[in-house]
């Protein structure tokens, strides 16, 4: 038996914490560069505001009444990692699915809705964020059953009042989840995407009902084995275990849309090197190594008037390795050149493919398997942990250097929970 907690409209939650004066308001989350709403209270929902809606071509009416906030990944992050405390201190086994929701792993509680409404109700009192809670014999369910529950809070009436905030599908009657079953669009269910749902669509398959209830042997040829586990997780037969330790990755990537596009190639370079610097400590934080470097630059595509340039380049790497000097090299030898004169770039980042662990890598008559000084990085990391990040660096990032390419963040909120000088003061 799954549970699924998540926060309800998570990162315009967390800037309500310490903000008391944006509660009851629209408020608005802004992506990198305060391009595009990310994320929205319900409040800016009801005015319109749809997810990934760019806040230029937002009616200067709906403007005004807008509450809007840069993205402050510090402060979700942290106010997640608080989250997930609370909930491996009251079950055993918790995913950490993304920074708002978790899947619990509820098997032989036999309370499981009264242990849900009081993890419901602590997580909101201790943290401050808003939440509900799934609770089915599969994840898929689970997923829907939130759905279900964030509904029934959200539009009194819509369902039976006893599903609101915590929804219990197990609990149903087969003709209750019949009908929430019919109810739901098929696009809706977690695991189908809008071109699936659009070919289910098409052959008649518009509701999670129909979806159970077709054929499996027509699903998985026409759709593959995906399609045919989502039929069977919907069908009560689970399909996916719960990941308490998340798979080592395949490739990490550092990009940004810069505040101001970058002609000038002593800037790029800054850019990259920074970019370069940061994905080697996202790399040794999983205790892996990176086999091949790639970078990447683009101009503005939206501004068709301007001269238009997208360029990539990769390189395996000797031997691997996580040192950022080797990475920094490597990116320095791809970038030179590549940018073109007289073009404005808005856009670049550095990606390390080939990733593996250490101990398995195979080294062969001619070259060590790894290189790089280990022993320099984790003093790096480890100042950087306890000062704070960008005390000690390397000089081709401009190094605690404020420059033109750095990311708008003009509604930027404090850093409340992770800087001293940030920390909210009480008025005696």
């Amino acid at each position: 038996m799954f549970a699924l907690i998540d926060g309800n409209n998570f990162y315009a939650s967390c800037e309500r914490i310490f903000q008391p004066e944006l509660r009851g308001k629209p408020l608005v989350v802004l992506s990198n560069n305060d391009g595009c709403a990310i994320a929205r209270s319900e409040e800016a929902k009801a005015l319109g505001i749809s997810m990934g809606h760019p806040i230029h071509k937002v009616e200067p009416r709906v403007r005004r009444q807008l509450a809007i906030r840069s993205a402050n990944f510090g402060l979700y992050g942290d106010i997640s990692a608080r989250i997930g405390t609370i909930l491996r201190e009251a079950v055993p086994r918790v995913e950490v699915y993304s920074i708002d929701e978790c899947f619990l792993d509820l098997t032989g509680i036999r309370n499981r809705r009264e242990l849900a409404l009081d993890l419901h109700h602590r997580v909101r009192r201790w943290t401050g964020i808003p939440n509900c809670v799934g609770i089915a014999p599969t994840k898929t369910l689970a997923k829907l059953a939130n759905h279900v529950a964030k509904d029934a809070a959200r539009k009194p009436g819509s369902y039976p009042a006893e599903l609101a905030a915590v929804c219990d599908l197990s609990a149903l009657s087969p003709s209750e989840m019949d009908g929430i079953l019919q109810a739901t669009p098929v696009g809706e269910l977690w695991g189908v995407g809008h071109r699936w749902a659009a070919r289910l669509q098409a052959r008649g398959v518009q509701t999670a009902a129909d979806l159970r209830d077709v054929s499996s042997d027509e699903l998985l040829t026409e759709f593959g084995v995906v399609m045919a586990r989502t039929q069977r997780e919907i069908q009560g037969h689970s399909c996916m275990e719960l990941a308490e330790v998340e798979p080592d990755r395949q490739q990490i990537m550092v990009s940004r849309s810069f505040g101001a596009a970058l002609s000038h190639p002593g800037e790029m370079s800054e850019a990259l090197a920074t970019f370069a610097v940061r994905a080697t400590e996202k790399l040794r934080q999983r205790g892996l190594t990176t086999c091949a470097v790639g970078v990447f630059a683009q101009t503005n595509a939206f501004k068709p008037g301007v001269p238009q340039h997208s360029t990539s380049r990769s390189l395996p790497l000797a031997s691997a390795t996580s040192d950022a000097r080797v990475v920094l090299q490597t990116v320095r030898r791809l970038s030179a050149g590549m940018l073109r004169k007289g073009h404005a770039y808005t856009k670049a980042g550095i990606c390390l493919m080939d990733l593996a662990r250490p101990d398995q890598l195979q080294a062969d008559l001619f070259t060590p398997a790894r290189v790089g000084d280990d022993k320099l990085m984790a003093t790096l990391d480890a100042i950087n942990r306890r000062f704070g990040r960008y005390v000690a660096g390397l000089g081709a990032t401009g190094w605690q250097r404020s420059a033109v390419w750095h990311s708008r963040q003009e509604h930027l909120s404090g850093r409340f929970t992770t800087r001293l000088s940030d920390l909210p003061r009480a008025n005696c």
